[in-house]
């Protein structure tokens, strides 16, 4: 198997996770993805500077983990594979901001350390929460919720077809790569004149075999509504999911629990 050939296995593995049987599998989409978005729009409410109030937040996507049995080494790579992308975000923050706002001992932090911190923890709670809801919803679900929720139409099916093309993409890309490797007897490296023409047939080959996977849609009665197996229902699971876990957000937000903690231990010590 090509590496190409497990970047495609791995990209379909969340689809496959959310086949599971866990409570949180069972609830409806629209109740996940509801949570999901008052989780990252109160995490991304905190201040530039806040580092020890975003970690309680961690507790959202662990239990969803833990009960729904999905593989945490797993989605831990995934988000180190796009943490880069954060990471030079804020990289430059404890050079631009050299203020010093809190001390660590005798060891003096400046906001711009505080504020890398916090835009590192922001996007693995972000990016993880969003990977947990594709495994346990499944990308097809999380856009049929999002249709159902007011979204525009077609909005959410561009959305999908982007997701399916993802898939026409590589395959077809495999496909290049081990026709080259058979032809120059895997011989390392390309020339550029050579990569920008695979390029260029790698786009007509897609657009031509995305042409055809869509008048087969046609054929089997594709209409541009996003349908599953399983009609929608909400229930009381869904109501007590959805307005506990936004409870818990609104305290863990107005009520910064590590400095309560911390106050309370150092008075114990003292």
């Amino acid at each position: 198997m090509t590496k190409i050939d497990k970047r495609l296995f791995q990209i379909g593995a969340l689809d496959e996770l959310a086949s599971g049987d866990s409570p949180f599998h069972r609830l409806d989409p629209r109740a996940k993805l509801l949570t999901t978005l008052v989780f990252i729009g109160t995490v991304v409410s905190f201040g530039k500077y806040e580092v020890s109030a975003l970690v309680p937040f961690f507790i959202f996507p662990l239990v969803l983990v833990s009960v729904g049995g999905l593989p945490l080494s797993f989605l831990a790579e995934k988000v180190l594979l796009v943490a880069p992308f954060a990471f030079f975000i804020g990289v430059f923050n404890p050079l631009l901001d050299k203020t010093v706002m809190i001390h660590l001992g005798s060891v003096p932090v400046s906001g711009g350390w505080l504020s890398f911190c916090s835009i590192m923890i922001r996007f693995a709670l972000t990016v993880g929460s969003a990977l947990v809801l594709i495994g346990l919803t499944g990308f097809h679900a999380v856009c049929m919720g999002l249709e159902r929720l007011g979204v525009p139409r077609p909005f959410v099916v561009q959305l999908l077809f982007l997701y399916r093309y993802i898939f026409v993409l590589i395959d077809e890309a495999s496909r290049m790569i081990r026709a080259k490797s058979l032809r120059t007897f895997n011989k390392k490296g390309t020339k550029i004149g050579t990569f920008g023409s695979m390029l260029g047939h790698l786009l007509l080959r897609t657009m031509d075999r995305a042409q055809r996977i869509h008048l087969a849609m046609c054929c089997r009665g594709f209409d541009g509504h996003v349908r599953l197996i399983s009609p929608l229902k909400t229930g009381w699971r869904e109501v007590v999911f959805v307005l506990g876990w936004s409870a818990l957000f609104a305290v863990m937000r107005i009520w910064p629990l590590p400095e309560h903690l911390g106050k309370w231990v150092t008075g114990l010590l003292s």
